[in-house]
């Protein structure tokens, strides 16, 4: 790949806004590309679709976004699929039907169990990320030596959503959902939590509030960003600087919802949305 001359342009993609703890990683690390965040709100949570509606649903709406940014605002360089779900299920196929470099999620189990002093090491992720045999097999390949207590969660999804929102989030909901965490065998030993879906981090602070002060929390954003930096040939900033481009959300419904998420999409520097119905 040649290094790109132009200012990069980047893809983060998801259904909801989960990605958008991946992108701010990414943002920290190539602060000078333009960003582009779209979410499947149409079709949101994807977590509930087959692997041929999700593969279709995919393949549909990166064409229906690809076609909309290429005209209004020039070709996409790069895209990050920042959802388990779809980076699970989608990924061959779509990186055979685009020309892009494609970047999926994967649950960080290998760093958590490298990082794990103690070997006993959390999971949190959506239920079909913990029943998933891909999830499985990559427990069984790096934390073949660890313990590993997996708790499935779909309300969290739905809780990090309404937090963008500003809405206010329950504490005690969040506690009772990592209560296991806390209540299993050694609970006291584990030292490392794996956040394996791209919105949890977006309740790192509240999840700090119900969980031990000693446990460490890692996800995927960190590792996605250097993948990035890489394919694209891109150092990282000596220093950070502001985002001067013009970056843009897109929603593949309007809805109440989307208007409430402005405010928060501002924090991301994605000042402009757009609408492209699929």
């Amino acid at each position: 790949m040649n290094t790109i001359q132009h200012t990069p342009r980047i893809l983060v993609f998801d259904s909801g806004v989960g990605g958008l703890s991946v992108m701010r990683e990414i943002q920290q690390r190539l602060p000078d590309c333009q960003y582009l965040y779209a979410s499947d709100n149409a079709a949101f949570p994807y977590g509930t679709k087959s692997e041929d509606e999700l593969i279709a649903r995919v393949d549909k709406v990166l064409h229906a976004l690809l076609q909309h940014i290429e005209q209004g605002y020039g070709p996409v360089d790069i895209i990050v699929v920042a959802c388990n779900t779809a980076s699970t299920l989608t990924l061959p196929h779509i990186r055979s039907h685009f020309t892009q470099p494609i970047v999926g999620v994967v649950p960080a189990i290998k760093p958590a169990a490298i990082h794990s002093a103690t070997k006993l090491i959390g999971l949190l992720a959506t239920p079909a990320t913990v029943a998933r045999p891909y999830t499985h097999d990559l427990i069984r390949e790096y934390a073949g030596n660890c313990t590993v207590i997996s708790v499935g969660s779909s309300e969290l999804v739905h809780l990090a959503e309404q937090k963008l929102r500003g809405e206010t989030i329950a504490l005690e909901k969040i506690a009772a959902i990592v209560a296991p965490f806390a209540t299993a065998p050694r609970a006291a030993e584990l030292d490392t939590l794996v956040l394996a879906c791209t919105h949890f981090p977006l309740l790192q602070d509240e999840l700090r509030q119900c969980l031990p002060g000693t446990i460490q929390f890692i996800d995927s954003g960190e590792a996605i960003a250097r993948r990035v930096a890489f394919l694209l040939h891109q150092p990282p900033p000596v220093s950070r600087t502001d985002l001067r481009h013009c970056h843009l959300a897109l929603f593949t419904k309007a809805t109440r919802e989307v208007e409430l998420l402005r405010a928060a999409l501002s924090n991301f520097s994605l000042e402009k949305v757009d609408i492209v119905a699929c």
